[in-house]
């Protein structure tokens, strides 16, 4: 395993092939480049394995296979429940759609009042979409090893961050910075 220690701003040319020239050969070049900011092994640090190395911050453990066995567990049981919710929204929607015909006699206040329903079901139900691509995008990542890696700044999430948000992609800083946009 190569350690290192964690930097915000960007590395000089020399650091960045010094941390190359001490990486593993067979590390991908993306993640010969984070061995320098964080600690990077195998999950359960099985010779030979197949599995995706993942970053972690420095003076955390590295992923073991139960972490991210646990974690991909959760990202689709709750998958699962986004597809019930998506499902039972649109057939909300299409129910509110075909009372919208029915009433001849409906005032104002009626037809608003649908139409208000209606309007957060579609929201509902698009939310729900859209944390289903989330999770999808977290299994992606998973699987091709870039699971735990900031999408904005390359640095590790961190493992207390995305044990409590598994469909994290942004390390906290990047997080706040997006946020006060």
């Amino acid at each position: 395993m190569t350690s290192g220690r964690s930097t915000t701003g960007s590395s000089s040319p020399a650091k960045k092939a010094t941390a190359r020239a001490a990486s593993p050969t067979s590390a991908p070049r993306s993640l010969a480049r984070k061995a320098s900011v964080a600690e990077v092994g195998e999950v359960g640090d099985a010779p030979g394995s197949s599995t995706p190395a993942y970053v972690v911050k420095e003076g955390e453990d590295p992923w073991t296979t139960a972490e991210i066995d646990a974690i991909r567990t959760r990202i689709e049981s709750d998958m699962a429940s986004l597809r019930a919710e998506v499902s039972d929204a649109e057939r909300e929607v299409a129910a509110l759609m075909r009372q919208s015909g029915d009433g001849a006699g409906d005032d104002q206040a009626d037809a608003g009042s649908m139409t208000l329903e209606r309007e957060q079901e579609m929201s509902l139900a698009n939310n729900a979409r859209e944390m289903l691509d989330q999770g999808q995008h977290a299994l992606d990542r998973l699987a091709n090893g870039s699971y735990g890696t900031c999408e904005s700044c390359g640095q590790a999430i961190g493992k207390l961050r995305l044990e409590a948000a598994p469909r994290a992609t942004l390390c906290v800083p990047c997080k706040s910075k997006q946020e006060r946009r």
